[in-house]
């Protein structure tokens, strides 16, 4: 018999997410756990005194749902910095960073960015002479919103050494020059970002607290419960001190972004933290760039760019431009027992990391992961499956991208831009996700995405690649969960688990699919506590 419980949800329309008995009317929770799932009736029964009572009055409860993809310490800093997202043109961009400088003090840097050209009625290029002139106090560093290309300003490049003479391009970067003077013009791309990176102050703990609480309530109020995090081996320890000292609102599955896989494995094995609240998982690394900064590795040339282009294919990253070497850290770190998070968003990345995870055995036991999976090539949906490696996926970035794509790649590479349906159909284990700050971490914008399709401009981008909303949503609740090795504490709402729900504004399993981008999280609860609506 359930213990009593501390909360109990009545009159939902409960999807359970679990196979053979999907719906449910109420959920009775005892402290952090779910104690049983039932009719209201029965679990109305289970109430004592002190328990607390949600009426859902008929909506749609769904268990908590995972972001299997963010940057949550950068999206959190964001925030608070300079954001180029709505800038149409040349002008407004100008204008934008002018303001940003403008509230400054001497010396202090211009961070932030998520500018992107491609929508601009006249789509250009910026470069160091469009902010120069009002930013001789300020070195400035602006990523564009795929975060792999940058702008900086003659004084950052100062600072950081870059002239007409040099330095080349480092290894899976490139700096871009102008093709006459051979000036740079103040775009840097993948790797040559981090000629500049070491530069930037590193935000206060004070900052990074501020950012976390920022990030915990903006996702708690999306419904969201638990996120897949891409940190940086100092993130970890933000995230450990912030939840000693405040309590974090939703669980983080941290995968540490570094090329020290040996040193930084000892570190995490020494003090791994595997709480219900912080896990470090593995290891994310990247094998190529992303498709706006036309650096994601490709098969087949990009259009527009001329023979004489320096990559026309896209870059390698850095680390993976030694492809044998790349290939034994991935091996060293998956016999040391690491998870591996690989960022590869080109066609021909994406098939060079089946190959590599092919001659490894038990890759798919390992459930090593490809991030992004932005195209793929015919023969390799049935790949993923086979080798059970899991395609970790970010449905907005459909709508991001899939305006001006077709400019990029043609009409015919256009139709596998994320596959998720042709994935799903063979068999792989596909989990969603934001890429946060990268794109806006609402997850009922990334479910709508994967079920209809629709860009801004009203077209249906890749129709055949539509999935059913049921199975949209499990790649938001189900699947990530298994994709981090907690099926058995979270996911779907049964007994033992994790009490992580989310009560819906409106049924996303009933309203029409172009409806589904408008819901609300009316009540998120992680743990057996309300975290949203805060206060409660």
């Amino acid at each position: 018999m359930p213990q009593t419980p501390s909360m109990i949800v009545l009159n939902g329309r409960v999807w359970t997410g679990v196979e053979g008995a999907p719906e449910a009317e109420a959920v009775a929770i005892a402290g952090d756990r779910i104690a049983a799932v039932g009719t209201v009736r029965r679990i109305r029964a289970l109430a004592g005194p002190e328990t607390q009572i949600i009426d859902a009055e008929g909506r749609r409860v769904i268990p908590g749902i995972t972001d299997s993809h963010t940057h949550f310490l950068w999206a959190g800093l964001q925030r608070s910095r300079l954001d180029l997202s709505t800038a149409r043109n040349r002008v407004e961009f100008i204008d934008q960073v002018r303001a940003a400088a403008d509230k400054l003090s001497p010396g202090q840097w211009l961070l932030g960015g998520r500018y992107a050209v491609e929508g601009w009625s006249k789509p250009e290029q910026p470069d160091r002479s469009w902010i120069d002139s009002f930013t001789r106090d300020h070195p400035v560093y602006i990523t564009r919103t795929d975060l792999h290309q940058a702008l900086v300003n003659s004084v950052t490049l100062r600072i950081a050494g870059i002239t007409r003479d040099g330095p080349p391009d480092p290894p899976g970067g490139a700096i871009e020059r102008d093709p006459d003077t051979g000036e740079p013009t103040g775009i840097l791309k993948e790797a040559a970002t981090e000629l500049v990176m070491p530069h930037i102050p590193e935000p206060s703990r004070a900052e990074h607290f501020a950012a976390i609480e920022a990030a915990c309530s903006q996702a708690n109020e999306y419904g969201i419960t638990s996120v897949h995090d891409m940190s940086l081996p100092a993130d970890t320890e933000v995230f450990k001190d912030f939840h000693h000292q405040r309590g974090l609102n939703l669980r983080i599955h941290s995968y540490v972004t570094t090329e020290d896989f040996a040193g930084t494995w000892a570190n995490i094995q020494a003090e791994r933290q595997n709480n219900e609240w912080l896990h470090i998982r593995g290891f994310k690394v990247f094998a190529d760039g992303s498709l706006g900064s036309r650096t994601a590795y490709m098969r087949e040339p990009y259009l527009g760019i001329g023979p004489a282009a320096k990559y026309p294919r896209g870059l390698r990253s850095r680390m993976a431009s030694d492809w044998p070497a790349f290939s034994e850290k991935l091996r060293w770190a998956h016999e040391a027992g690491a998870q591996l998070a690989v960022h590869a968003i080109g066609d021909q990345a994406v098939s060079d990391l089946l190959d590599l995870f092919t001659g490894i055995p038990d890759a798919g036991k390992a459930r090593h992961r490809v991030e992004h999976v932005q195209h793929v090539l015919p023969e390799d949906p049935a790949r993923f499956a086979r080798l059970g490696v899991i395609a970790s996926m970010q449905p907005a970035h459909k709508a991001d991208d899939g305006p001006w794509a077709e400019a990029f790649i043609g009409p015919q590479r256009l139709e596998s831009i994320y596959a998720w349906g042709s994935l799903l159909n063979a068999g792989a284990t596909v989990c969603f996700g934001s890429d946060s700050p990268v794109a806006s971490n609402n997850p009922f914008a990334g479910l709508a995405q994967a079920v209809t399709g629709l860009l801004p401009d009203g077209r249906v981008l890749c129709q055949a690649q539509n999935i059913p909303v049921r199975q949209a949503l499990k790649c938001y609740t189900v699947t990530p969960p298994y994709a981090v090795f907690r099926e058995h504490d979270l996911g779907t709402l049964e007994p033992n688990k994790f009490a992580d729900l989310v009560i819906l504004d409106r049924d996303v399993l009933r309203i029409p699919p172009e409806q589904v981008g408008h819901i609300l999280a009316r009540w998120t609860i992680v743990g057996g506590r309300v975290v949203w609506p805060a206060g409660i």
